[in-house]
């Protein structure tokens, strides 16, 4: 597998969606200009406000949604792989899917990912968030063939279940997307660390574009957009501006990790935990 340029955006979304498509396309004019290959999006790049009706308000369906076509259009033009973040889509239940696109240099979609875990928490001091009362789950785990590899699909809170991301490895993942848009409570506390983790458990690069800043409502994000080598070295970290970061990847380097820890072949699926018993 070849070497390639990798990007990953980092965006303070806002509920204008003309406005975020177009810094959007912007920032990512810029990274193919530098010579990304591949380049990722956050989490809600088209869209980020508040309130069950005002997203609803702003779902699309996929054959309608002006970011998507925006988004084809610029994979298609600037010759690149574009996996577009997530973009906010109707599901038959009335509810709302929270769905990446990967979309491969003729523009067409190659892949697309539903959200599979809803951030429902309560942070404290007045920050808490219902996921599951707007969006609907997905229920399918998926990858994509890219020329340099595969890549494991993933959003946000999906991070905090390691099964997932395991189960992407095994699948053949070699790379793992964790588009987000992660508070900045939770981020300070726990994104790094959870992303190397993630990297060091499956022996897979991590890219994990990021929104950041303060948005509608108040509501404030963390930044750091993150691309992580299998080893669990941070290659690129974006801080808390609006911008992207790029990283050279060499697909080999996942083969190397794996043999010195080759902890995915070593895996047990073990019987449902007996309390208070066992060996003797």
């Amino acid at each position: 597998m070849s070497a390639f340029s990798v990007a990953c955006l980092q965006v303070n979304a806002s509920d204008d969606m003309d406005a975020n498509i177009k810094t959007a396309l912007a920032l990512s004019t810029e990274a193919a200009d530098a010579g990304a290959d591949l380049i990722l999006m956050p989490e809600n790049v088209a869209m980020m406000t508040w309130g069950s009706a005002n997203i609803r308000a702003q779902a699309h369906a996929e054959s309608e949604h002006p970011a998507l076509a925006a988004f084809c259009d610029f994979a298609r033009a600037r010759q690149v792989w574009l996996h577009c973040g997530t973009l906010a889509v109707p599901a038959p239940s009335g509810k709302v899917f929270n769905r990446t696109y990967v979309i491969d240099p003729a523009g067409r979609v190659a892949a697309a990912y539903d959200k599979v875990h809803m951030f429902d928490v309560d942070l404290g001091h007045g920050e808490s968030y219902a996921e599951s009362r707007t969006f609907e789950p997905g229920t399918t785990p998926v990858a994509v063939d890219l020329p340099w590899g595969r890549m494991g699909l993933s959003v946000c809170y999906d991070l905090r279940f390691p099964y997932l991301y395991r189960g992407l490895a095994e699948a053949g993942s070699d790379f793992l997307a964790i588009p987000a848009a992660f508070t900045k409570v939770t981020g300070q506390a726990h994104w790094h660390i959870l992303l190397r983790a993630r990297a060091i458990e499956t022996g897979c690069f991590v890219f994990a574009p990021a929104q950041t800043g303060t948005h509608a409502k108040g509501r404030q994000t963390y930044g750091h957009a993150l691309i992580v080598a299998p080893w669990g070295e941070v290659l690129a970290d974006g801080g808390d501006g609006v911008g992207f970061v790029m990283a050279d990847i060499d697909p080999t380097e996942v083969d190397v990790a794996r043999r010195k820890v080759p902890s995915l072949v070593h895996g047990r699926r073990l019987a449902a935990v007996e309390v208070g018993k066992g060996a003797v």
